[in-house]
């Protein structure tokens, strides 16, 4: 076994005056070691709360209800708060969206660098700052910009300095919560350029979560799709530029205009993602599905495996006809 990361049946939920909002319903998953996995959905499908989740920072009315999830055989959801400061940066580290909410304002970016090395290895402020510099060279940033603030720095700039905090101290997994979301699509493709040659490089692992799927497929060596706070298909990126198989992923690529070959009008998905607190009986994509039978409405489909992949839908159930219309993707 190669695996690094392994998720099992987690199960996340949000206190409320209303119930528990089942933000994330047994989600099962792994990552090997050196892969980039992709987790894409709608915005409030629970790939960001998976990833708060591993990371161990939800905050309340967050709370993990169920589930394991262990990296390199250690359990996490086990460690108390201390023992988990031994294992974030140094095993596991993360890259969220804002790069602006997640640096200190007030504080310059030598600083900031050298407070988060110095947190984890013993060393001479001298020795931390020579490293804050390397990390700095990784993304391309000019050391003379260590005696910056944030808001001095362009939003990529910002964006490249959450990514070599996060390299501070080599850790295997890094998982990065839509990095490129606020910026432009030229700051976007150079910070996706810079993200790769970093992984294969170092070889860590990477867990990346996007709304984009069509940049998804660009990266990711394999990709999860979650709907209503499940994972509905898992397949290896080749596969799934041959065609998806879940009708929620077929509506997902419909809805992106595809970069090369022939124009095709798209297509939006019906309907709402429904209420997670009361989610509907069965297949919680039934109300929007194109395709729903009566077995939809009534019991929930199970994850099969098979060559291509997971999917969980009665479509590709035993005796079940399978959907004829798969969406391919041009690379």
């Amino acid at each position: 076994m190669n695996d690094l990361l392994k998720v099992k049946n987690l199960n996340i939920e949000y206190d409320s005056p209303r119930g528990g909002v089942k933000a994330v319903r047994n989600v099962s998953f792994t990552i090997e070691k050196g892969e980039i996995f992709g987790l894409v959905g709608e915005s409030g499908c629970g790939k960001s709360t998976t990833a708060f989740g591993i990371s161990r920072l939800l905050r309340p009315p967050a709370m993990i209800t169920g589930g394991s999830i262990t990296l390199e055989g250690l359990e996490l959801t086990k460690l108390s708060d201390q023992e988990f400061d031994r294992v974030r940066w140094s095993e596991m580290s993360i890259v969220l969206q804002s790069a602006m909410n997640n640096l200190n304002p007030v504080i310059k970016i030598q600083d900031q660098l050298i407070d988060a090395i110095l947190a984890h290895k013993k060393m001479t402020i001298k020795d931390a700052l020579n490293h804050a510099k390397y990390l700095l060279s990784l993304v391309d940033i000019q050391e003379d910009r260590l005696r910056s603030f944030p808001h001095e720095l362009s939003g990529g700039m910002r964006q490249r300095v959450v990514i070599a905090m996060a390299l501070a101290l080599n850790p295997k997994l890094i998982i990065m919560d839509e990095p490129t979301t606020a910026l432009d699509v030229v700051i976007q493709s150079g910070i996706i350029k810079k993200i790769i040659e970093l992984q294969k490089e170092f070889g860590f692992s990477i867990l990346f979560i996007t709304h984009d799927l069509p940049l998804m497929l660009e990266i990711c060596d394999r990709v999860g799709v979650m709907y209503a706070g499940e994972l509905v298909e898992v397949m290896e990126r080749e596969e799934l530029l041959k065609g998806a198989r879940h009708p929620y992923t077929q509506g997902l690529l419909n809805s992106f205009p595809p970069l090369r070959g022939e124009k095709r009008r798209l297509k939006g998905i019906p309907g709402t993602p429904p209420d997670l607190i009361t989610p509907p009986p069965g297949c919680s994509f039934h109300p929007r599905c194109a395709h729903a039978m009566p077995e939809c409405k009534i019991s929930e489909p199970r994850m099969i495996s098979d060559n291509k992949g997971l999917v969980a839908c009665h479509l590709y159930s035993k005796g079940a006809e399978k959907i004829d219309d798969n969406i391919s993707v041009t690379s």
